[in-house]
């Protein structure tokens, strides 16, 4: 009797999952449809992603390679289509070959390229302070002080590792410019910043002690 009872609790149960199945059936396979769609989408973004920064690769590594025997323009022409991929690797690298290699660019120019880093493309935190810095040292030839000052608020107002030295490039900056007390002011933020880094702290209490008497 238990026996028979089972069997038709397992068939009632069996009908109801075969009813919910035709009744549902084009919600279900909707639903299947599109997690077939969401997982070939997936893959397929990260293989193209992956054909694209090779390609970006393969182009940036030509120009490093053989960057003398290329013509400036056309050289300087395929790095700024790398800058303007907005890769996290590569057109970092751009930015920087233009800079380190002078290649002819316009303070106003390299400014954009450092903005688009910064803005536009999708870094970890605490390489765009960096990036930031680089772009402060980069103006610090020829800004003014508060120009300066607004490149680099960002990191000196917060926790960053990159804050001690963005403090410690104002402060030269203002010895540079004869400015003592301003720069005074930027040494002994480093010092009483607890996570300074400590080279920089060492630089700052030098200073101190041998412009300052302190």
């Amino acid at each position: 009797m238990d026996e028979d009872i089972s069997i038709i609790n397992a068939n009632n149960r069996n009908e109801k999952i075969k009813n919910f199945f035709i009744k549902n059936k084009k919600y279900l396979f909707t639903i299947l449809s599109l997690i077939i769609l969401i997982f070939f989408t997936y893959f397929g973004y990260e293989e193209i992603k992956d054909k694209k920064n090779k390609k970006l690769a393969e182009k940036y590594n030509n120009i490093s390679i053989n960057f003398k025997t290329l013509d400036n323009k056309d050289v300087k022409k395929e790095l700024i289509e790398i800058i303007n991929e907005k890769n996290s690797t590569y057109s970092l690298l751009a930015l920087y070959f233009i800079i380190d290699n002078e290649i002819q660019s316009s303070n106003e120019e390299i400014n954009k390229f450092f903005d688009i880093m910064i803005e536009e493309v999708n870094l970890d935190e605490e390489i765009k302070n960096l990036i930031i810095y680089k772009k402060g040292l980069f103006n610090s030839e020829f800004e003014t002080e508060n120009n300066l000052i607004k490149i680099l608020n960002p990191i000196i107002k917060s926790d960053s590792v990159w804050k001690s030295h963005a403090l410690y490039l104002m402060a030269e900056f203002f010895m540079y410019k004869n400015q003592k007390q301003k720069a005074k002011e930027f040494y002994n933020q480093i010092l009483n910043d607890k996570n300074s880094n400590e080279n920089l702290r060492k630089e700052a209490r030098k200073r101190l002690s041998r412009d300052f008497s302190e």
